[in-house]
């Protein structure tokens, strides 16, 4: 599939996701092989104030293309202007969250509430288009719940206005997360648009990536929860979908190195406070499948100062007992 300049075989993405896909995790999955991260979601209105806080979650310098970043918004203007912002800020794609279910999101219109005004949905899509010299992109759900289901009609009314590549998470809002995502809507959304759809929802395992594209016909697929203290996930689902062929799960001793040049990056460009911060939800999502995972998460959601959070990520490298589990999307 083509975005754009950029030519891609059977992608596997890293879906954005607020408080987690930043510059540092970004940077962890591609050293790990994989190629192709997103921004979290950026609000247009902060990024247009300049807020100092937003253009530092936009800051794509250093990174390799495609540099995908992702804004939400409810105005055609400010996302268009936001837009603007993120071109001239190196991006190489810029992408609209219609999918995000969380109330605080909702409530202002942006997300998933779109999906409710379809009308408003196509007028900033295509605002952003006719704005930026790049792809423009969205990731939606279904629709608002099972009485709402609009993601074929808004599929159609997107490609419509120029956008370049759909992704759906084959949930509607009000699943939020919960059951099973219903792949059979992203073959029916695949099939009634001409451009390429990317398949999202319970992609844990390499094997579900290459089931959905069987299943489904999509283009491409995406993973979100997934790769929570899992990085490797889009490489060796990338490499299984291109080969057939499984790598195996990474040891302890690379768990162990991972997850501590990842806190390093977040100490780098957060800082001791915040840093130490993020990296207790991240660490309690590494040691998942470690026997003593419960006890592990104790002392790291009780460590005050970066040697202690260091020490704790370097001895996961000493244990020798096998991995209790898959990660569930």
């Amino acid at each position: 599939m083509k975005l754009g300049s950029f030519v891609m075989d059977r992608p596997v993405f890293l879906a954005p996701m607020a408080g987690v896909t930043d510059k540092a995790f970004r940077e962890t999955v591609r050293s790990l092989g994989g190629e192709y991260v997103w921004t979290e979601m950026i609000s247009d209105k902060a990024l247009s104030f300049r807020n100092p806080r937003t253009v530092r979650m936009l800051d794509p310098e250093g990174e390799a293309s495609p540099r995908i970043v992702q804004l939400f918004g409810a105005e055609a203007h400010s996302m268009a202007k936001a837009a603007e912002i993120c071109q001239h800020y190196g991006a190489d794609v810029i992408d609209i969250n219609m999918g995000c279910p969380t109330l605080k999101i909702v409530k202002n219109g942006e997300g998933s509430a779109l999906l409710r005004d379809i009308e408003r949905a196509q007028k900033i899509a295509s605002a952003v288009v006719r704005a930026v010299d790049l792809p423009v992109t969205v990731k939606m759900r279904l629709g608002w719940d099972e009485t709402e289901i609009v993601v074929k009609e808004l599929g159609r009314r997107l490609e419509a206005v120029g956008v370049s590549m759909l992704t759906l998470h084959a949930r509607t809002r009000e699943e939020f997360y919960s059951g099973r995502a219903n792949w059979q809507w992203i073959k029916e959304l695949k099939e009634s648009v001409g451009i390429p759809v990317i398949g999202n929802g319970d992609i844990s395992r390499p094997e579900d990536a290459r089931r959905m594209l069987e299943e489904t016909g999509c283009d491409g697929v995406m993973i979100g929860r997934g790769a929570l203290g899992n990085p490797w996930l889009p490489f060796r689902a990338q490499h299984f979908v291109r080969t057939g062929r499984l790598t195996g799960e990474p040891s302890w001793h690379n768990r162990s190195e991972v997850a501590s040049a990842h806190f390093e990056r977040l100490l780098r460009y957060k800082g001791e406070k915040i840093g130490l911060k993020e990296m207790r939800k991240h660490a309690a999502w590494y040691v998942k499948g470690f026997r003593q995972a419960a006890q592990l998460r104790e002392k790291i959601m009780q460590v005050k100062e970066p040697d202690g959070m260091l020490e704790i990520l370097k001895g996961l490298g000493n244990y020798q007992g096998d991995y209790q589990g898959d990660y569930q999307a």
